[in-house]
């Protein structure tokens, strides 16, 4: 078995971390150097990136900052937000980064994933799907959760695998930041009928809660946010009661 990794995640608004509920209601939740320096102290497995305003802001990523970040830390980092093109790949992968998350311009463009996978390789490339239910069904919604589409979630990851993508990075817009629970059964559903690794993200709230997606959930990682900003549960803490659980952990 593929040991499991814990991702903190730092979304990025106006140069600060933030966190929200929903993907609504944002407050700040600190300097994003400080806690990635403290997340690699705790033993952190990768770090997660994503400038949650830009392709709303209709920019780039904020390459000063992810700078900033990547030459504190010695963890794989995965940076999003605006990415359009191979050249935005580019700049933020000479920038520091080991991976970038694309959503918004996968829709739109979904060559988009053919032409990164086959120019930085697939290893590189993580779609980030922000899902939500609605008329019974699962949905993707593009521009920071604030538009849906008429992708169903499923059909859509499959495509993207076919196309090159190395890793999903699947977000329940309607657990996150409730504290209660990841989309135990969707995450499921997707990983027993894709190839490659599915991080969970959206509603960590618990230790129990990392154990289910994992076990019940069947994810190779697990995102989280506000649960390590807030220090509500630190992650040697989790990584020893997962190893307890009978977990491997990195």
């Amino acid at each position: 078995m593929l040991a499991k990794r814990i991702i903190p995640c730092l979304d990025i608004k106006d140069g600060q971390t933030v966190k929200g509920i929903n993907f609504e209601n944002l407050k700040n939740a600190g300097n994003p150097v400080e806690l990635a320096q403290k997340y690699v102290q705790e033993g952190a497995d990768e770090l997660v990136f994503l400038d949650i305003t830009a392709t709303i802001e209709n920019r780039n990523t904020l390459i000063s900052l992810v700078k900033k970040v990547a030459a504190t830390i010695n963890i794989p980092f995965t940076v999003g937000g605006g990415i359009k093109n191979a050249d935005d790949v580019a700049r933020l992968l000479e920038a520091g980064a080991d991976k970038i998350s694309i959503n918004s311009s996968a829709v739109q463009n979904p060559n988009l994933i053919d032409e990164l996978a086959l120019k930085f390789g697939s290893q590189c490339v993580v779609l980030a799907v922000d899902t939500n239910f609605y008329d019974n069904k699962w949905f993707v919604y593009v521009k920071g959760g604030r538009e849906i589409t008429k992708l169903l979630t499923f059909d859509w990851i499959k495509e993207a695998e076919n196309r090159g993508a190395g890793e999903i990075l699947l977000t329940s817009m309607a657990n996150d930041g409730t504290k209660k629970g990841f989309a135990c059964e969707l995450t499921a559903h997707i990983a027993d009928n894709i190839q490659i690794p599915v991080i969970a993200s959206g509603g960590a709230g618990t230790k129990e809660h990392f154990l289910d997606v994992f076990t019940k959930g069947k994810a190779e990682a697990a995102l989280a946010a506000s649960i390590f900003h807030f220090g509500e549960i630190p992650i040697p803490i989790l990584k020893q009661y997962l190893k307890e659980k009978g977990l491997t952990i990195r």
